[in-house]
């Protein structure tokens, strides 16, 4: 935790000293396990082999990769290009890199034990976690043959099928439901190995996250993916992610210098201390640091 604390002083720090307008950076300290050596792309870890998947005596889903993909929904996205920074397939877009050094890493903990499901929150709303979870995504699958799922689980105030320009339903919650099954509410993007779960029709309790379907669906999931990165509500005003948490096999928290907190974070932070917290990626800063932080700005 004395890494976050780092993160949660550096925040407060901006806060004083930030003025430029429309500046979008992003700071990405991960849990001392990581080395500080990032590795090179190709001595990450080969993508994982994947069971036959066993369909229940109740239901028939997909049993593998190949037919979820000829069943799924196919609707054309369209990204925002504000929060998109690989939309345009280009690789020198000012802040990809950022997202190439939080992806090594996180592959280097993959390497090592188990890492398929990645809970992105933060401790209030705005401080960015969509938009990281959106280009983490975007840049896991420019890897061969990976395959990334974004879950949107922030069934409050769902922005992931926005920033893809997707369709907002079905999804999640008429999953949940029992009004959907998992081939109509996936969706796959215009890039073949994105796919998506929105958060769908809108409901007044989150109670669903709760219940065995949705552990049952990321079982599923997790048998044909690489990356199940699941965009959760911020930990203060809701419980959500403290539950989604626990089906989680790490936790990314996202703060926001110049508007978060100290305070506010650090209780949020506190919730996740025994629930895989791998770090913190901190949002809109304006310089590195002298351990090797990374930065990107947002036009």
């Amino acid at each position: 935790m004395s890494r976050i604390h780092e993160a949660l002083k550096k925040a407060a720090q901006e806060r004083a000293t930030q003025t430029a307008a429309g500046l979008e950076s992003c700071v990405v300290e991960v849990a001392g396990e990581i080395q500080r050596s990032i590795p090179r792309e190709t001595d990450l870890a080969p993508s994982p082999a994947r069971s036959p998947i066993t369909a229940d005596s109740t239901h028939v889903a997909p049993s593998c990769y190949e037919e979820l993909v000829r069943r799924c929904a196919h609707p054309q996205w369209r990204l925002c290009p504000s929060s998109a920074l690989f939309g345009d397939r280009t690789t020198g877009r000012v802040g990809a890199e950022g997202f190439r050094t939080l992806r090594s890493r996180l592959c280097q903990i993959a390497g090592t034990r188990t890492l398929r499901r990645l809970l992105l929150t933060s401790s209030v709303a705005g401080e960015g976690k969509t938009f990281v979870a959106a280009n983490l995504a975007q840049s896991i699958i420019r890897q061969p043959e990976r395959r990334v799922l974004l879950l949107d689980a922030d069934l409050h105030v769902p922005q992931l099928h926005a920033t893809l320009g997707a369709p907002r339903s079905p999804g999640l919650t008429d999953y949940l439901r029992g009004d959907a099954d998992e081939c109509a509410v996936i969706q796959q993007g215009v890039q073949e190995n994105l796919f998506l779960i929105p958060a769908g029709t809108p409901v007044s309790s989150s109670d669903l996250l709760l219940s065995d379907k949705m552990k049952h669906l990321l079982d599923y999931l997790t048998l044909i993916f690489d990356w199940i990165i699941i965009d959760s509500p911020p930990a203060l005003p809701v419980h959500d992610a403290s539950v989604l948490a626990d089906l989680a096999d790490g936790v990314l928290f996202v703060l926001r210098a110049g508007s978060t907190d100290a305070d506010d974070a650090g209780k949020a932070a506190e919730e996740f201390r025994n629930k895989n917290l791998l770090g913190v990626v901190l949002n809109q800063v304006e310089k590195c640091d002298s351990y090797g932080d990374l930065y990107y700005n947002r036009k």
